[in-house]
């Protein structure tokens, strides 16, 4: 099925046999936000969180050091943005949920409440940070993918270029931005599985596949 948000069309693929589920989260979007703001983050929240992500599907030993090697600028001391809860937090969550079997993984986006655009900027701005992170490891290597996670890949790249205008904000678009943002859930919890071997780890017991 096809859905169309700005003008661009994407596979929702609903053969994956998940239904929408109400996924565990460690923070909110603005609590995130607020401790990047402070640590003078160079990503925003839905980049870095996508970057997370990403890295975590790509390399078994991507740490939260790492990560905020990645996000923080050279000059900002991890330790001192460690000292706040919410980034090792946001880090265990991941990890939780992409490495267990409740399909409650999501992308940390702003809630319903924020305009529709802006959600949409943050869902791309997800997706470029996902791909950026997955790249950091063996799963860069297009040899190392299937076809069907190749597509996924290349259906979060179409995502990047995702946009709404403000005057857009209609529950068609509504409609059609929760089904890319379940697509891009269920996508990236069947990437991971699909790297497992990638990454030198069996997939777990039961995972979902995308086989």
């Amino acid at each position: 099925m096809g859905q169309r948000v700005a003008g661009r069309q994407f596979k929702v693929r609903r053969s994956l046999g998940w239904g929408i589920i109400i996924p565990m989260t460690a923070a909110t979007y603005d609590e995130f936000q607020q401790v990047l703001h402070d640590a003078r983050a160079l990503q925003e929240p839905a980049e870095a969180h996508g970057t997370l992500a990403g890295a975590l599907c790509s390399s078994r030993d991507y740490g939260i050091i790492e990560w905020l090697h990645e996000i923080l600028p050279d000059d900002s001391p991890e330790g001192e943005a460690l000292q706040s809860s919410v980034l090792q937090n946001v880090y265990d969550s991941m990890v939780r949920t992409l490495a267990g079997n409740e399909a409650d993984f999501a992308p940390l986006l702003p809630d319903d409440e924020a305009p529709l655009a802006e959600r949409a900027e943050a869902l791309s701005a997800w997706c470029q940070g996902f791909l950026y992170g997955l790249g950091s490891g063996p799963a860069s290597d297009p040899a190392k993918v299937s076809t069907e996670a190749g597509e996924i890949i290349h259906d979060f790249t179409e995502i990047t270029h995702v946009g709404v205008d403000a005057d857009e904000q209609n529950e068609e678009n509504e409609t059609a931005f929760a089904e890319v943002v379940e697509f891009v859930r269920v996508g990236v919890q069947l990437l991971f599985v699909e790297l497992a071997p990638a990454r030198g780890e069996e997939p777990a017991p039961g995972a979902a596949s995308l086989h």
